[in-house]
């Protein structure tokens, strides 16, 4: 409810004093910026390329107030969206203002904006009013909150505002007895139309998300949340919230987000940085294991191959399905290991490291340090350890050789000694067997260090990427290891697939998993792919085998993993439950969420997707809507091309007119998309965009994109387009992505279909 006249204004007179505030502190900043890089551009002057210490100091001090100064600029516009007055037991009541970022007046060192991260913020997500508290590092801070007040700031001026509380506005919605408390503010917010970035939501971050965006680091935390739930966005904010509290050991390069798509990364890309959150890897799956494995051919993605699946070519889709079900499976990561063990067995068939005729280090020895002292190290960094250690002990171990050397000549020198008579022969004989001993031992200190280095050359893998065609390739090999678990059938596919792929130069991204898993088992995880913390989004779409891969590049145990099996399109590989995946992959070492308010779409839009929602082969509770109200989706028939471009321009036209400019067609495949393209171009008044899987870049208005790549996207408005019963037929896949393009829209939708419309519409 907003709140009064006077409230309003002493709130406006606040928001200009600490405009005008701010501007004050970026001209001290700014003067500040500028003796710096005088002083900087002065000491490189007088360095001449050498290393200067006083230099680097001012190198880094700058850094840290030129990042402080961008700081204030972002807050220049928007200081902060929220007030709360909180009364610490036995102390006054004082007023905070909560921002996107922590502002402090450099002269006085006063906070006059607290970050919506620090610990009191949480009474502003989470708090209710009268008695609470708060925690803090070293406990709890007891007290009383007093006012929840939110800002609506648009342009630099405050629109309105609201206080919460009593003047929660209760709503009810249409077609549900339950209650839902949703204040004003959120309201506005929601109306409001999409970018195309994601937006950092710092102002409207609901007491459900702000738990999970503060919850624990060290165990992993998965959250099962419906369409428009905000995974993503809480997922990135919980990144910022991490790096904040965990900032003395903690920072961007520490962490990996893993995306679905390129575009997907595009997408989120503006969140982080207005969070201030930098140099964070952001990566595909695919894009991953490309510089992990130092990939040069092409890699089939998982959405060109769900592309394959529904353009339905050929027969092989059954193969496809279960190759990839396969390849993604525990029993898959039980042969990967079974293979390792036959890789360790016949790397153990070594021999002695000799020199000359002599024994350096023993078989034996070799052996036992091999398979029974190292076994918890990588295969090929063990035989590193083993000739680190042999390198320690060589010196003692040539002495030993080098003394049986001497002892031979010292022989013969002796019976030359004894045998011949002092002389000229004698003692050139002497001379030459002194020289050649001599030259032994040095051809013998060098002969060992070669037979060292060849040795464990030879011993170690020249190639981990090949494993898997020689495991594929080898029969007697694939018997043992295999067990005979695999199908005769899908196995013969298997193997004239990768045959296939190899002679083309591509990799099937089914196969990067185990790929990548026989490199972390025979060579280690490389120190550039560990980190200590990883986000994992659409985390649905990822094999269990795909997570162990992921596990063993987090240096501890702490993972944000969001998704929604509810949109899990790769269902015949990917996760159709969060606690196997606890179970198998985590070891029953995890935290599960489930968020099921809907903050995207209207109740109308919601309401119409969860109708296949509950047809699909789950026990996820349907969404529930924000009370938002809207139009009801239209279904429309169309006649032809030219009648869908029609009818199309008319809905355009109409969401121009209410200023929503972010319109998708959403066709089932990539090869639909083009056809759409190319008769709206003959028919339609407006400029589409097609989307593609290796699209970067994209501005997401007036556009057609194939369905599986609308997962984490939302628009103004959804056009589905052909949605019949040849599209959309009653099967898992088809209500898993009908579902999907369904729940994209945040305020208008429109499904077109041609002949019969898709029996999963029905009501009944």
């Amino acid at each position: 409810m907003a709140i009064d006249k006077e409230n309003f204004k002493l709130e406006k007179d606040r928001l200009n004093n600490t405009k005008n505030w701010i501007k004050n502190e970026i001209d001290l900043i700014n003067k500040n910026d500028l003796d710096l890089q005088g002083k900087i551009a002065e000491l490189r002057k007088q360095s001449k390329g050498r290393y200067n210490e006083e230099l680097e100091t001012t190198q880094k001090l700058y850094n840290i107030t030129h990042k402080n100064l961008e700081k204030y600029m972002d807050a220049e516009e928007q200081p902060y969206f929220a007030r709360i007055d909180f009364r610490e037991k036995y102390r006054d009541n004082e007023s905070y203002y909560i921002g996107k970022f922590g502002l402090g007046d450099s002269k006085t060192g006063d906070e006059i904006v607290i970050d919506w991260r620090a610990p009191i913020a949480d009474l502003y997500y989470s708090g209710t009013q009268g008695e609470t508290s708060y925690e803090i590092p070293d406990g709890f801070v007891d007290g009383t909150l007093n006012l929840k007040r939110k800002f609506l700031i648009r342009d630099s001026k405050l629109k309105d505002a609201f206080d919460e509380g009593i003047n929660e506005i209760i709503l009810k919605s249409s077609d549900n007895d339950e209650n839902s408390l949703v204040d004003e503010f959120l309201r506005i917010n929601l109306e409001e139309s999409v970018s195309s970035k994601l937006k950092d939501v710092v102002a409207t971050i609901q007491k459900e998300q702000n738990d999970i965006i503060r919850a624990s680091k060290n165990s992993p935390l998965i959250v099962q949340g419906s369409a428009g739930s905000g995974k993503t966005t809480i997922a990135l904010h919980r990144l910022a919230y991490l790096l904040y509290k965990y900032r003395k050991n903690l920072n961007g390069s520490d962490i990996l987000v893993i995306a679905p798509n390129k575009i997907f990364l595009d997408y989120i890309s503006m969140v982080l940085p207005s969070l201030g959150i930098n140099k964070v890897k952001q990566k595909t799956f695919e894009e991953l294991s490309i510089e992990m494995l130092n990939l040069k051919g092409k890699v089939l993605t998982k959405d060109k191959k769900l592309a394959e699946i529904l353009e339905e070519k050929g027969e092989n889709n059954n193969f496809i399905t279960s190759s990839s079900r396969l390849k993604g499976s525990m029993m898959y990561k039980c042969i990967m290991d079974n293979y390792i063990k036959y890789i360790e067995e016949k790397d153990a068939e070594i021999e002695d490291i000799r020199v000359d005729k002599y024994m350096l280090f023993s078989a034996v020895d070799i052996k036992r340090l091999f398979i029974k002292d190292m076994t918890h190290l990588p295969v090929d960094r063990r035989k590193d350890e083993i000739k680190r250690y042999f390198t320690i002990k060589f010196s003692d171990r040539i002495a030993e050789i080098i003394e049986k050397v001497a002892f031979n000549y010292e022989y013969n020198i002796a019976r030359i000694k004894k045998t011949m008579e002092d002389g000229t022969e004698r003692r050139k004989k002497i001379i030459e067997l002194y020289d050649e001993r001599d030259a032994k031992k040095k051809y013998i200190i060098k002969l060992a260090k070669n037979n060292i280095e060849d040795y464990f050359e030879n011993w170690k893998h020249k190639d981990t990427k090949q494993l898997l065609h020689k495991l594929f390739n080898d029969k007697d090999m694939f018997n043992r290891v295999t067990e005979n678990k695999i199908p005769k059938e899908l196995s013969d596919y298997i193997k004239v697939e990768l045959k296939h792929n190899e002679e083309k130069g591509i990799v099937d991204s089914d196969d990067l998993a185990a790929m990548i898993y026989l490199k972390f088992k025979i060579e280690g995880v490389p120190e550039k792919f560990t980190f200590k913390h990883i986000v994992i989004d659409e985390a649905q779409d990822y094999s269990f085998f795909q997570y162990c891969i992921i596990k063993a590049m987090a240096r501890n145990n702490s993972y944000t993993i969001v998704g929604d099996v509810g949109q899990g399109i790769y269902y015949y590989k990917g996760i159709d439950d969060w606690k196997k995946l606890i179970s198998a992959v985590f070891l029953n070492d995890g935290n599960y969420v489930q968020l099921t308010q809907s903050y995207r779409s209207t109740v109308e839009i919601i309401n119409f997707a969860n109708k296949i929602l509950i047809k699909q082969e789950n026990s996820l509770k349907p969404a529930k809507p924000v009370l938002r109200h809207g139009m009801e989706p239209e279904i429309k028939k169309f006649e032809n091309n030219k009648d869908f471009a029609s009818k199309l321009d008319e809905i355009v036209k109409y969401c121009e007119k209410l200023g929503k400019s972010n319109v998708a067609i959403i066709g089932r495949t990539y090869e639909e998309c083009k056809k759409i393209k190319g008769f709206l171009k003959k028919y339609s008044n407006y400029d589409w965009n097609i989307i593609k899987d290796t699209d970067k870049d994209v501005k997401l208005e007036k556009v057609i994109i194939p369905s599986y790549m609308t997962k984490g996207l939302e628009f103004d408005c959804s056009i589905i387009y052909n949605c019949n019963e040849d599209n959309y037929a009653d099967n898992e896949l088809d209500k898993k992505i009908l579902y999907v393009v369904l729940t994209r829209a945040l305020h208008l939708e429109y499904v077109f279909y041609n002949k019969k419309l898709s029996s999963l519409l029905n009501d009944n």
